[in-house]
């Protein structure tokens, strides 16, 4: 496999590497001593400057102010906002404006996405559900405006194009954990028809019958339930193309895999560092046997999911077909992301011993954060599952 990058896709590198050098991990609270969020709002400073030097609009068209760049270019930044614990929305925000430009409404696209690639207009996404078990499109009903209410005909099943009485979609639901839902201005809700195609609509935050009820993540992270009741959509802001819904979640999944990856590496990096400097009986422990064989394993995890990773990615970007759908990859990387993230940290904390436990020290912030990352999107058991389906449906060979 060659995954040699494009010269656009290494100045991206540079260019985030430019903006996180001044990005110190512990920057917020400590979740460990923070009872609920760590904070009200994601990191302005930062998001300013990532609009500046315009990785914001990274993968987003010329014709919207944007690069043209695919999603491996974003993998790659997402890769090093991890290093330093970013506390932005570029995942998110990246992801449903790659979305709405490949599937929405190209005058809607042309109203939000010049002011997301300037960092004006923040996006997300609810992708987990009621519960984080179940399809996050199940959670969320749409029907067309005045199917069950008199205007239209009301005869529809659900599967019209949402024009009823002319006045687009009703959603009734609940999405749950959503990231920096209190910081956005558009939150991205998958739903389902009546007739159980997946849709996905792009609700303002402010809209009526949208209420946010705080939670907080295992990073110490601000969520929110978003309960939405009786909210009417414009048809425009309504994206029904086949696919759309299933591509986001592979995006955010592939994207989700590479904050791991950069998390990870920037862990074994610490715990290099340190089992190199701390000494007993006169050497230090990374010569002895027992550490550098466990050091190792974990290098070995990181070159495992970097290469799943931008197998993902290279899926995702490129359309390209194989034995199986791009689908089967997104599940391998984040299999391996997910198990590969969880062994990197716990083994930095043994070799760290008392110190990685101290909240003066930041491994703690990384653990934080590789449990809540291996979580995201669903564990690894999950993604476990969805691949033994694929395979049973496209048998190999």
């Amino acid at each position: 496999m060659d995954f040699t990058f494009t010269e656009e896709q290494q100045a991206a590198v540079e260019a985030a590497r430019a903006v996180f050098s001044d990005v110190a991990p512990d920057r917020a609270p400590s979740p460990a001593l923070t009872p609920g969020a760590v904070a009200e709002d994601i990191d302005r400073l930062l998001w300013h400057e990532l609009a500046r030097t315009d990785l914001l609009g990274l993968t987003l068209s010329p014709d919207h102010g944007g690069a043209g760049l695919d999603p491996i270019a974003l993998c790659l930044v997402l890769r090093e906002s991890a290093r330093v614990l970013a506390r932005v929305p570029l995942l998110e925000s990246c992801a449903v404006a790659m979305a709405i430009e490949r599937y929405g409404d190209r005058t809607l696209a042309a109203e939000l996405l010049p002011r997301a690639g300037r960092g004006e207009l923040i996006l997300t996404v609810g992708a987990n559900g009621r519960s984080g078990h179940d399809p996050a499109e199940l959670a969320v009903s749409a029907r067309p405006y005045g199917e069950d209410n008199g205007a239209g005909d009301g005869s529809g099943d659900g599967e019209t194009d949402g024009s009823a009485g002319g006045s687009g979609w009703v959603l009734d639901g609940v999405q749950s954990a959503v990231p920096w839902a209190q910081a956005a201005d558009r939150i991205a809700v998958p739903a389902h028809t009546a007739g159980g195609r997946p849709v996905l609509a792009l609700v303002p935050r402010t809209r009526d019958g949208v209420t946010l009820a705080d939670q907080v993540s295992t990073n110490g992270e601000r969520l929110a339930e978003v309960r939405l009741e009786a909210v009417r959509v414009e048809a425009r802001e309504l994206i029904d193309a086949a696919g759309c819904w299933d591509w986001l979640r592979s995006l955010l999944t592939t994207g989700t895999c590479a904050l791991a990856l950069g998390l990870g590496e920037r862990v074994l990096a610490m715990t290099a560092e340190y089992t190199g400097k701390r000494e007993q009986f006169g050497f230090p422990v990374a010569t002895f046997q027992a550490v550098a064989v466990q050091a190792a394993d974990r290098y070995i995890d990181l070159r495992a999911m970097e290469a799943t990773l931008w197998q993902a990615a290279w899926r995702i970007s490129t359309d390209t077909g194989g034995p199986l759908p791009a689908a089967g990859d997104v599940a391998v990387a984040k299999i391996w992301a997910s198990d590969g993230v969880r062994r990197v940290v716990h083994t930095a904390q043994h070799l760290h011993g008392g110190f990685g436990a101290d909240t003066d020290y930041p491994l703690h912030r990384y653990h934080a954060w590789a449990k809540q990352i291996e979580l995201s999107l669903g564990p690894a058991a999950a993604h476990e599952e969805a691949l033994g389906d694929l395979l049973a449906a496209h048998p190999l060979g």
